[in-house]
């Protein structure tokens, strides 16, 4: 027996809104219609969904699993409908892009929309955990990170490598100096990212290959946290060289004695690889 495609659509809908009456509000549909079509699907293959508390709902493990099914369905009904619609000339839609940070990101944005002015924008900052999290869950169409991903569900190309440095303020004693070496990080007062952050992660990794035990004064879940904290005295930042901008209380320190790199690279699921609008931003961002 085939699925009904308005039956699995009204369960993404209440499975997303987690509700029946936002369900109904998102499809434009009375909220009886969305709860007959998903009693319908429940019964015809007798399985539960969705439990009912009160006003809201919550995801059966069967229902956790096929909403995991209807995004990928739904997300792919609405690229064929950009396509129809746009003759496959990408005048209309939107694109959502995740991002680690908004340096990289803003410039590629600006890029694509020079060749695609019709394409709604939309973007998610993050750290790479949370970025690669909303490509994996649908939330963005492509990502912009900051490591290699090991994961076979991933298509990623990389376009840019940078250096990790660190930096202090002009009352530091290392203000003067021109580089550092990881030894002389031991015990230091650092000030970094939150789990999760490619910089961190590089920069932890360096640090236990030079057997430097690393132990941060402060953790902020901001470049600007970071950067403000290392203005007021409070230690010593790491951050990718490309996102220190000039200031006069300021200045990096090059470690010498590691390679502490991070490489960025764009990123989107494997099985999207070939959408149209996916495409195009990488080919616009990649080209020269």
């Amino acid at each position: 027996m085939a699925i009904v495609f308005t039956h699995l659509r009204s369960f993404h809908a209440v499975a997303e809104n987690r509700g029946f009456t936002a369900a109904a509000g998102a499809l434009n549909i009375s909220q009886p219609t969305v709860t007959t079509q998903v009693k319908e699907l429940e019964e015809r293959y007798g399985v539960e969904l969705l439990v009912r508390r009160g006003r809201r709902v919550e995801l059966t493990e069967t229902g956790a699993a096929l909403f995991d099914i209807t995004r990928r369905i739904m997300s792919l009904h609405g690229e064929a409908e950009e396509l129809l619609l746009s003759s496959g000339q990408l005048t209309t839609g939107q694109l959502r892009v995740a991002a680690v940070g908004p340096f990289h990101a803003t410039e590629m944005v600006a890029r694509f929309l020079a060749k695609y002015p019709s394409i709604k924008v939309s973007m998610l900052l993050g750290n790479s955990d949370q970025t690669l999290d909303r490509i994996l869950e649908l939330e963005s169409d492509v990502a912009i990170l900051a490591h290699v991903v090991e994961d076979p569900r991933i298509y990623s190309v990389a376009f840019a490598t940078h250096e990790v440095v660190a930096f202090v303020n002009s009352q530091h004693p290392w203000y003067d100096r021109q580089s550092i070496t990881m030894a002389e990080l031991a015990g230091q007062p650092l000030i970094l990212r939150e789990t999760g952050s490619t910089t961190r992660r590089a920069f932890e990794t360096a640090a236990r290959q030079a057997g430097v035990p690393i132990e941060p004064l402060l953790e902020i879940g901001s470049r600007e946290g970071v950067w403000k904290a290392v203005e007021q005295g409070l230690g010593i930042g790491v951050v990718a060289d490309f996102e220190f901008v000039p200031h006069p209380h300021l200045k990096t320190v090059h470690i010498a004695d590691a390679v502490i790199q991070t490489e960025y690279r764009l990123a989107c699921l494997l099985e999207r690889r070939h959408s149209p609008k996916i495409e195009a931003f990488m080919h616009s961002v990649l080209q020269p």
